[in-house]
């Protein structure tokens, strides 16, 4: 492991020092001052060069400073909200340093909804990500905004077959979602990573992305972990795209009446990743078939009324006839050997449906509210009959030896059946109201939501042991199963919360302070528990010549439970579960600094979270089994930080490092303190990008995770049992691409291609360095009593292409 962590650390140095290289020649050098009428500095602009993967934004003085390519003529873009955009085109000789300063005018467009200031903007603690990236991020799913949220932070995922992740010591269900407003829901029967399929966001159709690891305010819903806020765009020409790749294939299409009343954004995804699970340990038939459609149509009765409609349909469907399956595991005093064969299949299916309904009225400039009407209906079927037969062997390991790598002794051999017959059909309907007051000093924020829920929860599950000539667990007198879980469960219930917050300016003598505060009320009818959460967090931002931002933020964070965290693995119900409680504290800092003539931003922030109530529970892939009928207390403690800018001139690229540990004591077990399953103590991320010099339209995309080992435990074992650590999580994805059609491109289209604006072809090398990471583990009994962890390895090194056509 040391000698593949050195290894890994060199390659990426290497990287980065051939960027750095690189990006030294055939450049210059743009600088400037973005003002208003008035001549004041104008912060947060986005300056971006037309046509090429390269930006920056304006600081609080607005000033900008960009590397751009030399001896070509190219556009300068400068946007920002309540503003006209503003195009400049230019043309500099190599290490040229030109000056250029603008000078913007409002816009006399009327918002669609109140938005904060720019000023005020910047002092919430959401994290604003470019949602460009997700063009450019190599990933093993087709889910590019999630695979963009796990290079941040705080963020860890130790499955690329999954779109789920955990923040700062929480599990997936402690993060919320949100697209357009609209709280989204996942399948709740997903058991592993290659059954998910598409997750709700399709990043062909975002504008905006903004994300928080914790601290989150008030106006944000029940969760312990991070929220995920999710804008889609709202067209204003006819534009679309089309992508096609080994793994699947997408199309969007959006476009605005004539009169410009109303508008039309709509997307179809289609994936199968049977290509990338044909890598796996266990062969078979792979049929994977994952389908969404979505639209999303908006229409301006007048200047102050706006009617939407997001919709959604969505069919995930996995099947899997394995046969073999084949593992090496162990260590070189003891080299094992797995290997199994196995009988009949397994059939799943996800359907779920979204609609939602809203209309936002801003009778002014001042004022927005806004009405939402939404239902969310999920049907879930898992099936599955597999039989199988291990074999468990010791393997050679004398080098001198003809028989090297092969068996020499037998440790065990069992079989196991494995039955399930789930259902599962769960409605959601939502009832919102939501509204904000914009001041010169204020924005205050309010909302009230009432949530009806139907659910109705079947689980037929049952496992079968035969180890070395007997079932397990073993009785004399008649066959035990090993597990078993039958369920019939039926769930209605209503939720209602509301919420309000302020943000304002502080007068303070040197600087410029924010205060946002706001308070959550939620009861639920199911518990009959009512629940007050306040939240705060303050933004300073000192006059300093050097540019600091420092954040403080914290509060009540409570999530009540939904049925999944009322029942215990035995599927049985515990109607007196309360809502879970973490006390959280936040203290962040920014520092954004020049190096090598480009701009950079260092952020850091030290956490601490306090838990009360918490639900214990185990995982396996992407399955969260919860314990009930126990209660714990906990903590989770760590330090995040991250680096981003210009490492080559004019592209963005960033390097992510997280220090964590969370445990919790489980009330009357006697066991005391133990890790949760989510205790990694270190995380390190990067993304990193490139382009070819002198000529852009050859770029190269990095990706790469490390994950410290998590904790683990025999199947069906009681919680203080899960000690055992797994491997840690290493895995790098290399992509390159070719600009075939656009402004980087000498190609000059013909009239089959005079339409398309931009075409790319990609070469993604998923899993560089072909490491096998584990997932989880399948326990095998041996001869002698003992049980056995072989891993469930995820995907190896594949090779994916691509070609995305924009028009």
């Amino acid at each position: 492991m040391r000698g593949l962590g050195t290894s890994l650390l060199l390659l990426l140095l290497i990287l980065l020092a051939a960027g750095q290289l690189l990006a030294q020649s055939n450049n210059a050098t743009v600088f400037g001052r973005v003002t208003d009428n008035n001549g004041q500095a104008i912060d947060l602009v986005n300056v971006s060069l037309k046509g090429f993967p390269i930006g920056t934004v304006t600081n609080k003085k607005g000033e900008y400073l960009l590397r751009i390519p030399a001896r070509r003529q190219v556009t300068l873009v400068f946007s920002i909200v309540g503003y006209e955009t503003m195009q400049q085109e230019l043309k500099a000789g190599e290490e040229q340093r030109l000056e250029l300063n603008i000078s913007l005018q409002e816009s006399t467009e009327q918002l669609d909804e109140v938005k904060v200031t720019r000023h005020r903007r910047a002092q919430s603690n959401m994290t604003r990500i470019d949602p460009s990236f997700t063009n450019n991020l190599p990933h093993a799913t087709s889910n590019g905004v999630e695979a963009l949220i796990k290079t941040l932070p705080g963020v860890s995922s130790n499955n690329e077959l999954s779109s789920q992740y955990s923040v700062r010591g929480g599990n997936f269900d402690e993060n919320l979602v949100y697209v357009n407003d609209i709280e989204i829901y996942r399948p709740f029967l997903v058991r592993s990573g290659q059954q998910e399929g598409l997750s709700f966001i399709n990043a062909d159709l975002v504008s905006s992305i903004e994300f928080s690891a914790g601290g989150f305010d008030a106006k944000y819903g029940d969760k312990m972990a991070s929220v995920l806020d999710i804008s889609y765009r709202h067209p204003t020409a006819f534009n679309g795209s089309a992508s096609a790749s080994l793994l699947g294939g997408s199309v969007h299409v959006e476009d605005v009446s004539k009169n410009e009343r109303l508008s039309f954004l709509g997307g179809l995804r289609y994936k199968t990743n049977s290509y990338l699970l044909n890598s796996l340990d266990e062969t078979g038939e792979y049929d994977p078939k994952f389908t969404d459609m979505q639209v999303y149509l908006t229409y301006q009765f007048s200047d102050h009324l706006e009617v939407s409609f997001l919709g959604n349909l969505a069919r995930n469907q996995y099947h899997f006839i394995p046969q073999t399956r084949e593992t090496a595991f162990g260590t070189w005093q003891q080299p094992l050997r797995a290997k199994i064969y196995f009988d009949g299949q397994e059939k799943d299916r996800f359907d779920t449906q979204l609609g939602a309904l809203a209309a936002n009225f801003h009778p002014n400039n001042q004022l927005n509210i806004k009405l939402i009407a939404s239902a969310f209906h999920t049907r879930e079927e898992v099936n599955y009959d597999i039989l199988g037969q291990y074999y468990l062997n010791e393997l050679e390991r004398d080098l001198a030896s003809e028989a090297f790598g092969d068996s020499v002794l037998n440790l065990g051999v069992g079989s196991f059946l494995n039955h399930a017959r789930n259902k599962l059909d769960a409605r959601v309907f939502n009832l919102e109201h939501k509204g904000a007051w914009n001041t010169e000093k204020h924005l205050l924020n309010w909302g009230v939501k009432v949530q009806l829920e139907k659910i109705h929860d079947q689980l037929n599950e049952w496992e079968l042991r035969d180890s070395t000539g007997y079932s397990l667990p073993y009785s004399e007198q008649e066959v035990l199963l090993y597990r078993t879980v039958f369920t019939n469960n039926r769930m209605n219930s209503t939720r209602a919360s509301a919420h309000i917050q302020d943000t304002y300016a502080l007068p303070v003598t040197n600087g410029d302070l924010y205060l946002t505060a706001g308070l959550r009320a939620h009861y639920w009818d199911y518990s009959n528990e009512w629940l007050v959460s306040p939240r705060a967090s303050v933004s300073y931002y000192p006059g300093w010549e050097k540019q600091f931002v420092f954040r403080l933020s914290g509060g009540s964070y409570q999530q009540p439970a939904f049925f999944k965290e009322l029942k215990d693995r035995d599927g049985n119900i515990y109607t007196n579960v309360k809502a879970q409680k973490s006390a959280q504290v936040l203290l962040g800092a920014d520092y954004l600094f020049q190096a090598w003539d480009r701009p950079f931003k260092l952020s850091s922030e030290l956490y601490y979270k306090h838990f009360s109530r918490l639900v214990p529970y185990q995982v396996e892939n992407v399955q969260i089994r919860y314990l009930a009928n126990q209660q714990a207390t906990g903590y989770a403690a760590g330090f995040d930080v991250k680096v981003n800018g210009e490492f080559v001139s004019g592209i963005q690229s960033w390097a992510s490092v997280s220090l964590l540990q969370t445990k919790e004591n489980i009330i009357g077990d006697g066991h005391g303190w133990i890790p949760r399953p989510t205790d990694q103590w270190l995380n390190i991320s990067l993304f990193f990008q490139d382009y070819f010099p002198g000529n852009p339209s050859w770029k190269m995309h990095l990706a790469a995770f490390y994950g410290s080992r998590l904790p683990t435990g025999p199947p069906n074992s009681e919680r203080y049992q899960d000690i055992f650590r797994m491997p840690p999580y290493r895995r790098i994805d290399l992509g390159i691409s070719k600009v075939l059609i656009g402004s980087n491109s000498h190609f000059k289209p013909q009239s089959l291609f005079t339409h398309i604006n931009d075409m790319w072809l990609s070469l993604e090398v998923l899993n560089l360095l072909g490491i096998n990471n584990t997932v989880s583990y399948f326990w095998a009994s041996s001869n002698y009593g003992d049980l056995y962890a072989v891993p469930n390895y995820l995907t190896d090194r594949k090779l994916n292409l691509s070609l995305t056509v924009k028009f």
